[in-house]
């Protein structure tokens, strides 16, 4: 399996293309100038076949459309060809007759996906800021649409991190091929991810399905599994047109593109609503249940920006309907972001606005509160009935988190005024909890749930993270008949008229409780963001209690700032409350503060606000003071599961008893059909980390701090560089412990705020600094910072006094040089001790020399290579002592500085030695008196003049080679074993010279 290199990966993935119809090609046998990335000829006839009526001077201003961009940066010109990509342009030109014509063209024909090319071509060369080569480009009609980068499936140091951060130097080096980007994919043939090529690691993602209702989460061949769900042509014409835009913020464009569960959710939703839309059907469209965090607002938009285009529903209006204002004015906010799909959007301020937009007959995109279907004061008093504004049948009402707002049809219900006012509208809901409860019955109201994907598969994917439920709670002094009576007090009921809310509001806020749960929250915080940074959020009971929170927590010492998130009434709140009183300006630069993870601004405290549709990924930890029930609940503790970063979980702390109300909500959850909890305990994670604790203590061989710490500083080193020896014995075991050692860290992170955690934390910290140490000397990171001389200096220090401070130094540095193993190295080497650390580190050296060496000298290097493989191979079999496998590894050290030794004393060039071993090793037949350097010299010359691009993929080119060297060699070799010296070289040249010109 050596020799298995991630060409084998890009093999199999056009293999797989070639199974789905895509048609292969060399991809510097395409016709195209290197530093233009469009196929120009294909997209040419392309549109000369589409649009045959149209004249020539017609077609190359189109061509001109689909190849020349605006925008001065590359995130402003991918935007307008992703425009141009799925909404055409619009040509006109004049006919014989001097009469107007135009044409509405498209790049791609969508309706007929099988009438396109697609074409997948690997290691096309692109001339930029510097000549790279994407390991595979898919044109669509000769646009390069899509690119992949692939990393060695079977190499331990690379996976699809490094293809991606590889991606980041295309960017830079060769961004025209970016300009024309949908989709990049990364995969290192096991794990394959897509996403949008300016995205970060984060934001890529799997695609789990072929079909939606099958769910795949295995990790192998993930690329397979890719490949056949978004690649067949229908399905991947279907997610470009309709599955990418770009968001401008302030002019700083941010790409998205759908997941494979907001895919084939949206997907099945719009066949459901052509399905079911008045008057072909009854108007119930179906729910979608995506759970908090995975998206919904994405997923609204889409299926917006789809139905819009529906040429049957006629240019519907799509009335986006919310429950609350916060809610409302949050989606509307991302629909604006989203206009490339959605187009213009229109926001209902008030009842009568809402009126007017409804009662025109064009088409077009509303925002609305459902309270907004409100009867309204007249002269005569109050309407009796909400009027119809609009029999039209294209109304589709998509009614978000649809709950106990849309039920009740009796009395002048907003439910029923909306069915009054719209009596043709047909409508679908969105959701991300539990939909069935007391007197719901959503079925009736929507149709069926047609997709569900839930808290366990939104975890399981990465597109949310666990959160953990952690019961603090300080008893409220109350008596016995309100709490049972809480019980029974229906969820979202009017709370400002509960005597039992108000009973339970003012036991909150009694002054020692606030100031205990004050003190706790910060101790707390300052305990969780000590190992992971992030954001909290307080929520309280009352607008009362939320400022009463403030003044105690902003007392307490080393308190970081804090701020209160609430709406005022000037005319009735007590002037102390003026301070947390903003106008909507400065609410939103607040809120940009909250959401900026650097920004001093570290804890809000809120009532209702920011608890539902508002999205602070670095949040990671909730504090709870407020009784909340049902959807309430689940929505407010979503807001700590965001992704973002190395963040591995959010956490939910109970100050005030939800755990009964959280177990209420996962049962009614699971009940619903969901998987998975809402929150999960912390009292399990403690005891995982504390289990996981001993796991990687026993793979250190046991040790406690207490022991340590009575050594001497010099018995310390001694001990620590004598477990990071034993730890690298094998690859075996240096795995097993990083790979444990890892879930320990994640585990931690999880629970450092809790004191059963805090004995062990000591010794965590010693075992994450062995951790650091065994990663540097197995994964240098980082470019080289410093020169041979400096690198050679610090590894005689650290083998000479075993010092594994100055190992970890040391290994911030990535390229060892051959010409530090000298005589002295060597001495010190051969001394005992440390002797798994020096063979980790003469492996590096030597491969490091390996990889230079490699193309350029095949034959030879190929030899060592297999020799330490056999060294390495027997000593970790134990067959072979640790002395002797150094003294092995030093000898093969001894043959690189031979070779340059003699390439010096032969008066060749490193080019040329391996040539001069290949001709010397036939020095017998060769009829040459004398020294046979000349002979290399023109060998090696007549091939670098034959060079050209690509030349071991033409055969034409290598034929050129091979008769130049025939040449040199004619008469001087029998003729026969002319063919085989022929051959050899021609080998050696292809090792050597296969990348020419050398790549930037």
């Amino acid at each position: 399996m050596t020799d298995m290199k991630e060409i084998t990966v890009q093999k199999a993935a056009i293999e797989w293309l070639d199974q789905l119809g895509y048609t292969y090609q060399l991809g510097n046998n395409l016709p195209r100038d290197l530093k233009k990335v469009v196929l120009e000829d294909s997209l040419r006839s392309f549109l000369q076949t589409t649009y045959p009526d149209v004249p020539a001077t017609a077609i190359n201003e189109a061509m001109a459309a689909f190849t020349q961009h605006e925008g001065m940066d590359l995130d402003h010109r991918n935007r307008d060809f992703h425009r141009k990509m799925t909404q055409g342009v619009s040509i006109s030109w004049k006919d014989a007759q001097g009469k107007e014509q135009a044409r509405h063209m498209y790049p791609i024909n969508y309706e007929q996906p099988l009438s396109n090319q697609f074409l997948c071509a690997d290691e096309v060369t692109i001339i930029g800021k510097n000549t790279r080569r994407p390991d595979l480009v898919i044109y669509i009609n000769g646009l390069p649409v899509l690119v992949f980068e692939f990393k060695n499936m079977f190499d331990p140091e690379a996976g699809v991190d490094n293809a991606h951060r590889q991606i980041g130097h295309y960017i830079q080096d060769i961004p025209q091929l970016f300009d024309y980007n949908a989709i990049t994919i990364v995969s290192d043939g096991r794990e394959a991810l897509h996403g949008m090529y300016n995205s970060s690691m984060e934001w890529f993602a799997p695609w789990k399905s072929l079909l939606g209702d099958d769910v795949e989460n295995k990790d192998e061949l993930q690329l397979e599994l890719l490949l056949n769900g978004l690649f067949p042509k229908v399905t991947l014409l279907n997610y470009l047109k309709n599955f990418i835009f770009h968001e401008d913020h302030n002019g700083k464009i941010i790409k998205k593109g759908a997941k494979y569960h907001q895919f084939f959710g949206i997907n099945k939703a719009v066949n459901n609503a052509l399905a079911n839309v008045k008057p072909k059907g009854d108007g119930r469209l179906g729910v979608i249940w995506h759970t908090q965090g995975s998206g919904k607002s994405i997923s609204m938009a889409i299926l917006t920006g789809i139905l819009r285009s529906q040429p049957e529903l006629k240019n519907p209006t799509i009335v986006i309907q919310v429950d609350r204002a916060d809610l409302d004015q949050q989606l509307y906010e991302n629909f604006v972001l989203a206009k490339d799909l959605v187009g213009d959007v229109q926001h209902a301020e008030t009842t009568d606005e809402l009126r007017a937009l409804l009662s025109t007959d064009g088409g077009g995109v509303i925002f609305t509160t459902i309270e907004k279907f409100r009867l309204k004061d007249i002269d005569e008093g109050k309407e009796i009935a909400h009027p119809v504004l609009s029999e039209r049948y294209n109304v589709i009402v998509m009614a978000d988190e649809a709950h106990r707002t849309q039920y009740g049809f009796k009395d002048g219900g907003f439910a029923q005024n909306i069915r009054v006012a719209l009596p043709n509208a047909s409508f679908i809901g969105f959701t991300g909890t539990p939909v069935d409860g007391k007197g719901a019955d959503t079925e009736l109201v929507f149709g069926e749930t047609i997709h569900t994907y839930d808290i366990k598969q939104a975890v399981e994917d990465g597109a949310t993270v666990p959160i953990y439920y952690e019961p603090k709670m300080v008893p409220l002094n109350i008596k016995a008949e309100y709490t049972k009576a809480l019980e029974e007090v229906e969820e979202g009921a009017d709370e400002s008229t509960s005597a039992v809310w108000a009973a339970i509001e003012d036991a909150a806020g009694a002054e020692d409780r606030v100031k205990r749960v004050a003190n706790d929250i910060l101790t707390h915080f300052k305990a969780r963001v000590a190992s992971l940074e992030g954001k909290a959020m307080i929520v309280c009971m009352s607008r009362r209690n939320c400022v009463k929170m403030y003044d105690s927590i902003t007392a307490l010492d080393d308190c970081p700032e804090v701020a209160v998130i609430m709406t005022g009434n000037i005319a009735k709140d007590p002037k102390e409350w003026n301070p947390h009183i903003r106008t909507k300006d400065s609410m939103e630069a607040i809120k940009k503060r909250f959401r900026t993870p650097e920004d001093p601004l570290k804890i809000v405290i809120v009532r209702d606000m920011w608890l539902t549709g508002f999205d602070a990924p670095c949040a990671h930890t909730m504090y709870v003071d407020k009784i909340m029930k049902g959807h309430n609940l689940m929505q407010a503790i979503a807001r700590v599961n965001r992704v973002f970063k190395d963040k591995p979980n959010g956490l939910v702390v109970d100050f005030i008893g939800i755990s009964g109300f959280l177990a209420e909500a996962t049962k009614k959850y699971t009940g619903s059909g969901g998987n998975g909890k809402p929150t999960l305990d912390i009292d399990l994670a403690v005891e995982l980390c504390l289990d996981q604790f001993e796991v990687v203590k026993s793979l250190m061989g046991g040790f406690d701090m207490e022991t340590f710490n009575e050594l001497s500083a010099v018995e310390r080193l001694n001990w620590s560089n004598n477990l990071v020896n034993e730890l690298l014995k094998s690859n075996a075991v240096t795995d097993k412990f990083l790979m444990e050692e890892k879930k320990l860290t994640e585990l931690v992170a999880m629970t450092n705020s809790d004191k059963r955690i805090w004995p062990i934390q000591e010794e965590v910290g010693m075992i994450q600094k062995i951790r650091s140490v065994i990663r540097k000397i197995k994964f240098p990171p980082g470019a080289q910072r410093a020169k041979n001389a400096r690198i050679k200096d610090l590894i005689s220090k650290s083998i000479a006094s075993h010092k594994i401070v100055d190992l970890a130094e040391m290994y911030d540095l990535d390229k060892i040089d051959i010409s530090i193993i000298d005589d002295s190295f060597q001495a010190m080497v051969k001394e005992k001790g440390g002797e798994n650390i020096k063979i980790e580190i003469l492996k590096r050296i030597i491969n490091d020399e390996l990889k230079v060496r490699m193309p350029k000298n095949i034959k030879r290097m190929s030899s060592l290579k297999e020799e330490l493989d056999k060294v390495l191979g027997k000593y970790h079999k134990n067959s072979l002592d640790s002395i002797a496998a150094i003294k092995h590894l030093l000898d093969i050290a001894t043959e690189f500085k031979n070779d340059d030794k003699r390439t010096k004393e032969l008066g060749l060039t490193e080019d040329e030695l391996a040539f001069y071993d290949l001709l010397a090793s036939n020095k017998a037949i060769l009829n040459e008196a004398g020294p046979i350097q000349d002979l290399v010299h023109q060998v090696v010359e007549s091939v670098k003049k034959n060079l050209q691009l690509d030349w071991t993929k033409k055969e034409d080119a290598r034929a050129a080679i091979r008769l130049a060297v025939k040449k040199e060699l004619r008469g001087k070799v029998p003729f026969s074993a002319l063919d085989k010296l022929l051959q050899e070289v021609i080998e050696q040249a292809e090792g050597q010279y296969k990348d020419w010109p050398m790549e930037g």
